[in-house]
């Protein structure tokens, strides 16, 4: 049978990969990576779903910036460029998790090696397209084109949003619903093609 990718709040959890100050002049499109990024957290925050912050060496590149809100979060700092080593325990602490929506940077480094590490541990991986970029758009477009070959699936912040929702009847769909109607401030990551090639 194959894998639809449901998303349930209850066992799903938001990782915020790697958004880190010393990023901001040389990562392409950030400001609307910031942008649906932040989306993603409040929505995932309003609906109780967890949100999770790695830092790749932090010493070096800065911490997370602060458009995100996630001050009053503990980010994991790491240098392997997969984040699952230094999830192990939250990963461990969640039995039900089976649901992950990564963002961040740097599409074909951290984030790929996080996405397939959670994929090899059996756990859906759900890459908002919108909130993942790279110094390159070339490096970019194919890091997703792989993530989609290896099995993650690819969505918007949006549409997680929304699939995390499911029904209008939701109490939380008029909080979330603001979110999704704020403008995000440019679409240049999505110009050119499907994933920006």
């Amino acid at each position: 049978m194959s894998r639809l990718g449901r998303l349930c709040p209850s066992s799903s959890v938001l990782l915020l990969c790697d958004l880190q100050e010393r990023f901001r002049p040389h990562v392409h499109g950030f400001s609307l990576v910031l942008s649906a990024a932040a989306r993603l957290r409040k929505g995932c925050q309003a609906l109780g779903v967890p949100v999770l912050v790695t830092e790749q060496r932090p010493e070096a590149l800065g911490r997370t910036v602060p458009e995100l809100g996630v001050q009053d979060l503990s980010p994991h700092p790491k240098t392997s460029f997969s984040g699952v080593p230094v999830l192990e325990a939250e990963l461990r602490a969640r039995p039900r998790l089976r649901s992950v929506l990564l963002c961040g940077i740097e599409a074909q480094a951290c984030v790929l090696q996080t996405a397939l590490d959670l994929l090899e541990r059996g756990l859906d991986v759900h890459v908002a397209v919108d909130a993942c970029s790279s110094r390159s758009p070339m490096d970019r477009a194919v890091a997703l084109q792989r993530l989609q070959g290896s099995g993650a699936f690819l969505g918007t912040s949006e549409s997680l949003l929304l699939g995390l929702l499911r029904d209008s009847a939701h109490p939380c769909f008029r909080q979330v619903l603001q979110l999704i109607k704020e403008p995000i401030p440019n679409m240049e990551l999505l110009q050119g093609g499907p994933w920006g090639l």
